[in-house]
């Protein structure tokens, strides 16, 4: 088994360093920067992986050695492997930038009493009201913490639930409130300019932007935690006795106000920009979003130096912390990049086109693929990576390149509620106390097959009438 090692401080402040000037470079490539750029960006995202090697674990260093065996297989393929591979490190450093761009607004909400207070109200909304409440909570707090909406949901329910003595109402409410988090942090990845499932989506299929997903993203998302609560709301387990549960004051509704004023804060600030220079959304929000954390921090500061201090141990603490999950992200998207450059050129020597099957099949098929990967662990970023670059092109299959955004988009979030490998689903399991794979494959067995059914006809029905 690997060891991790920890590193010298030096070297925690050069990889801090790093991952910075890869931000910048980045978002200046994103803003109109030039191709030369590219070259910095390579290099830097190179530069980091041995940072990155030293505290990796054994699922990273599989990660890693499956990275180094398929650069390898590339080059003894006997074709031109060097731009694939900076293409590759492009894409991976482009992951890279645009989670820990993210990571500084999560810093600066997880330490504000509004949020909390916020999630407070949600957690305790009376059992008529509170599957709902925490779904729509969850699909907005995830547009400003991202996997900290289930972290602080998650434990906001759990110590409401803690309060009810009955155990089997106990158990009732913490599943179905684990659930109505989980759905509704997922319905937010269709639309929410903050998400990797977009992000990913636009860089992936030319000819597609955010504001083009909005409409379809918002539709896809209502269907989804539409269903979950459709689906509660009828097969709500009954309480032997006709027992009665705990309620607490989750106290006034204007709780949510600051939550309201930060979303519609930072959309407006993206929407406008795009509109107005037509920057894609993933440059954009390695922008904005820093620069509105940046001003939330200040504003959170009150003593002389804490400002400093803070983004002092953002950078030197809490940017290292996430080297696990950096590596997992860099990983995902290079060995994407490169296994499909790999598989492309045996599908054309075995004669595969997948242009020659009907559209509709292969617009269903994205929806089962990314799932059926999942659960062997394949992440959605990995699997995406891989398969985009082999579909025929949206003209090819005589649909739009949103419809075809949707189709994988919505691959995607079935993903996130079925594989015991994402982080929703561990998150989950953890404060449900249960294993990964009774949340994917019991908890959320019912749902997967409805929910399927109606994305399948919400992406026939897009690609064909609406898109």
């Amino acid at each position: 088994m690997p060891v991790m090692i920890r590193p010298h401080p030096h070297l925690q402040v050069a990889f801090s360093a790093l991952v910075v000037l890869l931000i910048a470079l980045q978002a200046l490539l994103e803003w109109g920067g030039t191709a030369a750029l590219q070259g910095p960006v390579a290099v830097i995202s190179f530069l980091i992986v041995p940072f990155l090697a030293l505290e990796a674990g054994l699922v990273g260093w599989l990660f890693l050695s499956v990275a180094g065996a398929v650069t390898l297989a590339l080059i003894l393929q006997g074709a031109d492997w060097l731009p694939v591979v900076r293409r590759a490190l492009l894409t991976s450093g482009f992951y890279a930038a645009f989670f820990c761009a993210l990571s500084l607004l999560r810093n600066v909400s997880q330490s504000s009493p509004a949020m909390e207070k916020a999630g407070t109200f949600l957690a305790r909304q009376p059992p008529g009201r509170r599957y709902m409440a925490l779904t729509v909570g969850a699909h907005i707090f995830a547009l400003v913490l991202n996997y900290g909406a289930i972290q602080l949901l998650g434990a906001l329910s759990l110590t409401s639930a803690r309060t009810e003595p009955d155990e089997e109402i106990r158990r009732i409410r913490i599943r179905r409130m684990m659930l109505a988090i989980q759905r509704g942090f997922i319905s937010s990845l269709p639309w929410s300019p903050l998400s990797f499932s977009v992000a990913i989506a636009v860089s992936v299929i030319p000819g597609t932007s955010w504001g083009q997903l909005l409409l379809p993203g918002l539709v896809t998302g209502v269907i989804y935690f539409g269903t979950g609560w459709a689906m509660d709301t009828i097969f709500k387990p009954k309480v032997s006795g006709g027992r009665r549960a705990v309620q607490l004051d989750p106290g006034r509704w204007t709780a949510l106000l600051p939550l309201a004023l930060l979303l519609a804060i930072m959309l407006t600030c993206i929407l406008v920009v795009e509109l107005a220079l037509h920057i894609r959304v993933i440059g954009i929000v390695l922008v904005v979003i820093p620069a509105i954390s940046l001003v939330w921090l200040w504003l959170q500061s009150e003593a002389p130096g804490a400002f400093a201090g803070r983004l002092r141990d953002y950078a030197l603490v809490e940017l290292n912390g996430y080297k696990h999950e950096i590596l997992l992200l860099m990983s995902a998207g290079y060995i994407g990049i490169t296994a499909s450059a790999l598989l492309g050129p045996w599908m054309a020597a075995a004669e595969i086109d997948l242009a020659a099957l009907p559209t509709p099949v292969i617009l269903l098929s994205l929806l089962w693929i990314l799932p059926i990967m999942g659960q062997i662990g394949a992440n959605p970023i990995l699997t995406l990576s891989l398969i985009g670059p082999l579909l025929p092109t949206p003209e090819a299959l005589g649909i739009s390149p949103t419809a075809l955004a949707v189709a994988l988009i919505c691959g995607w979030i079935l993903t996130g509620i079925t594989s015991p490998f994402t982080a929703t689903t561990l998150l989950i399991a953890r404060f449900g106390g249960i294993t990964p794979y009774q949340v994917g494959w019991v908890w959320n067995r019912g749902f997967f097959c409805a929910v399927m059914v109606l994305l399948s006809l919400w992406v026939l029905l897009f690609a064909y009438v609406l898109g």
